[in-house]
């Protein structure tokens, strides 16, 4: 049988590295066999009939999906192994029992590969989830905000977390999944499977609790300075590629919060700001030198690690005056003919 490691890594060695799903089905345990490299057993224990709604998406090192039910279920089961899971209600009707703790609409649950799942579910839920590679997301926590999320977890079943925190967590999974589903070519990217998979550990990182957090030292004006020319080395070196925080924290060896000092001081500009700067500019070359006959916006987009199109149009026409498809209908003139 194989193991979900090995289909990632199969997903890799296909040219698309992606995977779609969707299931509809009328029984509880039909509907627990729908999650891919998950074994799970599903026991209904409200009388009716049972409908459910999964749809799935995997890519990079995460499966991202959301999962209906309209009864009471009593779900049992492991995730793939090496993994661990994030879910947050979308909609719930009452409070369910997961692991031995109370789960309500602003819980934000975890599930550790290997961990035994126990849960049972109101009689009506609506639940969008994240399952990503442990390491994968540990390595980013360390990376980016120097810390040990595995560490900071261990035990928990409920994730510390505010109702806002759970709120920003749940708009950002089903924006993600709305965004596949609208354009699921755009994961055949791998630029934006990057940028969608360094997102959703982003926005997991900033989900869970860190009262205890403890400030690094200021970097010196110097410091700060040296900082700020190196990554903008870096930024003019890979000028064709979609540069992200995460990028530059890695290469530079140093945390999200010390960029961000570092950026505002030097050039009154976040990272987050600057690097979106550049990548339009990225786009805007390459509409620039586009067919509008043969290349749309949505790959040039994606190309460059922008996964959200709508967000994407506004910031490109606040950025440049003009919306995307207007410097796509009107390419780069020939030196010829500027003449």
């Amino acid at each position: 049988m194989t193991t979900a490691a090995e289909a990632l890594q199969a997903l890799h060695r296909e040219p698309g590295a992606y995977s779609l799903n969707q299931v509809l089905s009328s029984d509880a345990d039909e509907h627990a066999e729908g999650l891919q490299h998950w074994k799970q057993r599903y026991e209904q224990l409200s009388p009716g009939r049972f409908e459910g709604h999964l749809e799935e998406a995997w890519f990079g090192n995460l499966q991202v999906f959301r999962e209906r039910t309209n009864q009471t279920v009593h779900e049992g089961g492991l995730a793939w192994e090496g993994s661990r899971t994030f879910g947050v209600p979308v909609a719930i009707d009452g409070e369910g029992w997961y692991c031995g703790e109370v789960f309500h609409r602003d819980s934000i649950i975890t599930l550790r590969g290997g961990d035994v799942l126990d849960f049972r579910t109101p009689r009506s839920l609506d639940v969008v989830a994240v399952t990503v590679d442990t390491l994968t997301l540990n390595e980013y926590a360390m990376q980016v905000e120097q810390r040990d999320l595995e560490a900071e977890l261990a035990g928990q079943r409920v994730v510390p977390a505010t109702a806002t925190q759970a709120a920003e967590l749940r708009a950002f999974l089903l924006t993600v999944l709305a965004s596949i589903q609208s354009t699921p070519g755009m994961l055949s990217h791998p630029q934006m499977r990057k940028a969608l998979e360094q997102g959703v550990c982003a926005s997991l990182v900033a989900s869970i609790g860190n009262e205890t957090e403890v400030p690094l030292p200021t970097p010196t004006s110097n410091a700060r300075r040296s900082i700020v020319s190196a990554a903008r080395d870096y930024m003019h070196e890979h000028i064709d590629e979609p540069i992200t925080v995460a990028d530059l924290c890695q290469t530079l060896g140093v945390s999200r919060r010390t960029l961000q000092y570092s950026f505002q001081d030097v050039l009154e500009l976040n990272p987050v700001s600057f690097l979106r700067a550049m990548r339009l500019n990225g786009v805007r070359r390459s509409l620039r030198r586009a067919n509008p006959e043969t290349d749309t916006i949505a790959d040039i987009a994606a190309r460059w690690g922008f996964w959200h199109l709508s967000h994407f149009a506004a910031d490109y026409k606040t950025m440049f005056g003009e919306l995307p498809s207007e410097t796509l209908r009107h390419p780069a003139h020939s030196a010829g003919s500027a003449r």
